[in-house]
């Protein structure tokens, strides 16, 4: 069993599949990473040396912030915008979309579950 940055990666996937189940780790970095460590495209992680495995590990360690770190500075950074009170910070506050998106009609996945509000019935216009 690999275990790279405290993730125990799938050991069926190829390399740069399996390097992205770390977190702060993609696919193009993935990719990087074989490369810079002469590691084959189609090389399965069960197939690796004990040297290789070692050597992806003090490579990550050493060249990208992940897991942990990576998931301690964000709340840092998004914890500094809510301290600061800026409109990124205060949308971070109430739970709704930071970047710009629409919220009349979408946003469902940050907002929540719809609420029906109870008792609101239209009433016909009078002429």
């Amino acid at each position: 069993m690999a275990r790279i940055a405290g993730i125990n990666i799938p050991q069926n996937k190829i390399v740069s599949i399996a390097l992205t189940y770390i977190h702060g780790i993609g696919l193009h970095s993935s990719k990087l990473i074989c490369k810079k460590l002469d590691i084959p495209n189609n090389t399965r992680v069960n197939q690796l040396t004990e040297d290789q495995v070692l050597k992806i590990r003090e490579f990550i360690d050493q060249n990208h912030k992940v897991e942990g770190d990576l998931r301690r500075q964000i709340s840092i950074n998004i914890k500094r915008l809510v301290d600061l009170a800026t409109y990124r910070g205060s949308r971070h506050k109430k739970k709704l979309p930071v970047r710009g998106q629409r919220t009349h009609c979408n946003a469902r996945t940050r907002k929540g579950k719809a609420i029906a509000i109870a008792g609101k019935k239209l009433t016909p216009l009078k002429k």
